[in-house]
């Protein structure tokens, strides 16, 4: 709808509604811009306090996916005029507890009564105008990096209909309130990791989809796009990623990593409406190897909740990176690669 209206030309507009992408970008001075995202959503767990910490780092994630670092937030609030405020008193606490570990500071907010319960943050970071990592710039070559595990978004209905697993429950949950923080860290060189004997750095981005290409004493990562896998699934930003670069991508799916019982709830028909939507749209984009299951190509389409990076970096950064991501406690696995513009846009093989 956004795309309906009239188009504003501001030149500090370094990244609109219009890219597609995690988050808006403003430049604000030579050095430094603002980055805006907002999010909220309805519970998907019992408890309040974890419902807010989920909220939070979701709404956290599309600032650590443009590579800046949230500095403020502002609450939103959808909550029913008869229901418990103390129930409210803890979603707010648990959104709190993240934004606290987020070093990022909860300034106001604003509520409306409503009959269902709705809850998450406006979130602005900043960001130097030339390190910013957009979903464009992917080259042929590169290799794909994904930094959590697939099936919030099943299990989450599972939970819905009393059919979940404690276990499963437990991953999930660990899942969506882990912050992207660590693997934005070494990806944008703050985390102080080494790899061999020097810092982990990226190449400063110059433009869209153009890379600085650093000195070879460095070693820095050329990490060329990166975006965070949320309410489209996998394949719709692996799409996104995909369009934006004029480029398609391989995904194996033997590698690409799935929470405990993920599949089992597939079988089991415990679909989220997203997860409907997202194939309905994006799957005649996609061709499949001989041989993939149907529970695996589902769980393609499965809409996240916090959900991880999806990283394009260089073919000989990608095992130097992963390794740095391990070493700061980030799951990280190579699921693909980045290959030449062609049909289908996405293509998922075996392994």
């Amino acid at each position: 709808m956004l795309g309906k209206l009239a188009r504003q030309h501001d030149p500090n507009v370094l990244v609109g509604f219009d890219h597609a992408d995690d988050a808006g970008v403003y430049r604000i001075g030579p050095d430094s811009a603002l980055v805006q995202t907002v999010d909220f959503f309805t519970p998907m767990v019992d408890d309040a306090y974890t419902f807010g910490q989920i909220a939070a780092t979701n709404a956290l994630s599309d600032v650590y996916a443009m590579g800046g670092q949230p500095r403020t937030s502002l609450a939103l609030v959808c909550f029913p005029e008869k229901a418990d405020l103390a129930i409210l008193e803890r979603i707010l606490a648990g959104g709190l507890s993240k934004m606290i570990e987020a070093g990022c500071s909860v300034i106001g907010g604003h509520s409306v009564r409503d009959e269902e319960m709705k809850f998450g943050y406006s979130v602005t970071g900043l960001i130097d105008p030339a390190r910013v990592l957009t979903n464009g710039g992917a080259k042929p070559g590169d290799r794909l990096v994904f930094t959590k595990a697939l099936g919030t978004g099943v299990i989450s209905t599972a939970i819905k209909k009393k059919a979940a697993k404690q276990s499963w429950i437990e991953a999930a949950i660990a899942s969506m309130t882990t912050l992207n923080k660590k693997a934005a860290e070494v990806i944008a060189g703050h985390a102080g990791v080494v790899t061999g004997d020097s810092p982990v750095r990226v190449g400063r981005r110059l433009r869209r989809g153009q890379v600085e290409q650093p000195s070879a004493a460095n070693d820095p990562f050329a990490v060329h796009a990166m975006t965070d896998v949320t309410g489209f699934g996998l394949i719709g930003h692996a799409r996104e990623i995909a369009l934006a670069s004029n480029v398609s991508l391989r995904l194996r799916a033997n590698r690409i990593p799935l929470l405990e019982g993920a599949l089992q709830c597939v079988r089991a028909g415990h679909i989220p409406g997203g997860l409907k939507a997202n194939r309905e749209f994006a799957e005649c984009m996609v061709g499949y190897e001989d041989g993939i299951r149907e529970e695996v190509k589902t769980i393609l389409f499965d809409p996240q909740t916090a959900g991880g990076l999806l990283i394009s970096v260089a073919s000989e950064d990608a095992v130097e990176l992963m390794r740095a991501l391990t070493s700061a406690g980030v799951p990280a696995v190579e699921i693909g690669e980045v290959l030449p513009a062609t049909k289908p846009l996405i293509v998922v093989v075996a392994g």
